[in-house]
């Protein structure tokens, strides 16, 4: 979304784009959070369930995870006889390197830094932020921000499973454009079902879906930079 097909980041969209999602986080927070919710919690279905726990936030780091590590095996099966027993006595920085020189360009190593990424930075911002997830409301009309919070019942801002999924379906877009419709689309149902299932209130999922899309932008960004 913020950068281009020549890798280069459109700086002033990405601030643009901040100030409309911190517009629309607060819109959320004072004014039509709960109404939303309430009239999406109507519509709360297997569907959705099912979706939620398909597109979990430790799925998507579990399953790319092997992924890069399967990479990097394949690759270096490949490699000539003499690099593979040179490489048995190699250190753990040269192992780290070695690592890093095979798959830092890799589309599995692209979507697992993003879902890594964003992973990281909701996680510091579920703490900072500590709001009452909506379960809260639901059961005893009880809402706010008690930060600093490790407890899941205050973690509810930003939605983990929103952020990761446009973490990785985003840079999957970018990878392969002929089904950035596709992906965009499971991303956005992937943050509509975090709200059906009263898991998250509306502003959480804007607020996770701008920290997938900036993770997923700055880390292609990034790593394409580096020769």
């Amino acid at each position: 979304m913020f950068l281009t097909t020549d890798n280069k980041m459109k700086w002033r969209l990405l601030g643009v784009g901040a100030a409309v999602t911190a517009a629309l986080v607060l819109a959320g927070v004072f004014w039509f959070d709960a109404p939303v919710l309430l009239m999406m919690r109507e519509l709360d279905c297997r569907f959705w369930r099912v979706l939620s726990v398909v597109f979990d936030d430790k799925v998507w780091a579990v399953a790319f995870a092997a992924a890069v590590l399967g990479f990097y095996i394949k690759k270096s099966l490949i490699s000539k006889p003499k690099m593979r027993n040179e490489r048995n006595r190699l250190s753990i920085k040269a192992f780290v390197v070695d690592f890093w020189q095979k798959t830092r360009h890799s589309n599995v190593f692209l979507i697992f830094c993003s879902i890594f990424a964003a992973g990281l930075a909701v996680q510091v911002l579920k703490v900072v932020i500590g709001r009452a997830r909506p379960i809260l409301f639901e059961a005893l009309e009880f809402t706010g921000f008690y930060p600093p919070s490790f407890d899941w019942v205050f973690n509810s801002m930003p939605s983990g499973h929103t952020a990761i999924s446009f973490a990785a379906l985003v840079m999957i877009g970018m990878l392969a454009p002929r089904i950035k419709p596709l992906t965009w689309t499971l991303a956005v149902l992937v943050g509509v079902a975090r709200v059906c299932v009263g898991a998250h209130w509306p502003s959480d999922v804007i607020f996770g879906a701008f920290i997938g899309m900036v993770s997923a932008d700055l880390v292609k960004w990034w790593l394409m930079r580096i020769k």
